[in-house]
């Protein structure tokens, strides 16, 4: 064989041998499915991951979807995560979890946020979720109880609230339980307004003016969350002073939030993937609690309404938004 010939086999054998390589390194990186929406939170997500030294598109694949609302398309979404395969799949919210639980018990799922995993029926105790969830979990009795506490130090003769939430969100029960025992800690009426539709606001907020509430309270609802600026929109119209249980609501013109920091429990969601990734069983991953809240208010609105916000309450604030 000529020296010339060897030569053109080994450059040939050396090219598939590194185009072999090449392709079961691509074959090797992981594969994440994104079943929510919120684009902050999404990128809160993607930060976490990064700072774990995942760069998207490089060592990681992540499946990006979202349903916009529609449960129907939720469910397609959920089942085409599970036959693309996907190593791993991340709920953004607990109707998000509910439908993946229902398309899988084999894939690993990691849920940002849910209010209560146990009673959702997600794990079977926080130490030991024992399945194929684990993630992170919004119970916080003490917001309930501080988010009334807030209202009162701006409206003084606060004694009316109406509280707006949805009762098919999963963990309903108990953030309305923890409400209503604040309430009457602190003296306080309330009535609980159930929105199960976006259509029903406009009605929602009418029930609350017809009641003379001094103020609004809004629990956590996907519902709610996905119509944030009509809401926000509602509640200034009728010169209700609101309350939300997170940031986004005050970015968009609500009065004050206090609450979880959402973005911080998307960021420790990747915490629980790279654990996956690496070998780690969901029924062995502790489900983590809420360790950082914020304070967010927002001048520019209370100003509208004719609110004076104490300056007691600046010095406690995460963020004020003038």
């Amino acid at each position: 064989m000529t020296s010339k010939l060897l030569g053109g086999l080994l450059a040939t054998f050396f090219l598939v041998a590194v185009s072999s390589t090449d392709g079961q390194q691509l074959t090797k990186n992981p594969r994440v499915g994104y079943l929510g929406g919120d684009t902050a939170r999404k990128e809160a997500f993607r930060q976490g991951l990064r700072d774990l030294g995942y760069a998207e598109g490089k060592n990681i694949v992540i499946e990006w979807r979202e349903s916009f609302g529609k449960l129907d398309r939720l469910r397609e979404l959920a089942a085409e995560l599970v036959n693309l395969k996907v190593d791993v799949i991340v709920t953004g919210g607990p109707i998000v979890t509910r439908v993946a639980k229902e398309a899988t018990v084999t894939v690993p799922i990691v849920m940002t946020q849910d209010i209560d995993p146990v009673a959702s029926g997600f794990v079977t105790s926080l130490a030991r979720p024992g399945g194929n969830i684990t993630g992170l979990a919004t119970l916080a009795p003490e917001t309930s109880g501080k988010r009334l506490e807030l209202l009162k130090e701006i409206i003084p003769k606060l004694s009316r609230v109406a509280v707006l939430g949805t009762s098919t969100t999963p963990g309903h029960a108990q953030l309305l339980k923890e409400t209503e025992l604040a309430a009457a800690a602190v003296g306080i009426r309330y009535q609980y307004v159930d929105v199960l539709d976006p259509k029903d606001l406009e009605s929602a907020f009418r029930a609350a003016t017809k009641w003379r509430a001094d103020a609004v309270l809004v629990l956590q609802s996907a519902i709610l969350f996905s119509q944030r600026v009509h809401v926000v929109t509602l509640a200034v119209k009728r010169r209700l002073p609101a309350i939300y249980g997170s940031s986004e609501y005050a970015n968009v013109g609500g009065l004050m939030a206090y609450g979880v920091n959402f973005l911080d429990l998307y960021r420790r969601a990747a915490t629980y993937v790279d654990k996956i990734l690496k070998g780690r069983k969901p029924a062995d991953l502790p489900v983590e609690r809420p360790t950082r809240f914020e304070l967010v208010l927002n001048l520019k609105t209370a100003k509208a309404l004719g609110i004076t916000i104490p300056q007691s309450m600046f010095a406690h604030a995460d963020r004020v938004i003038e």
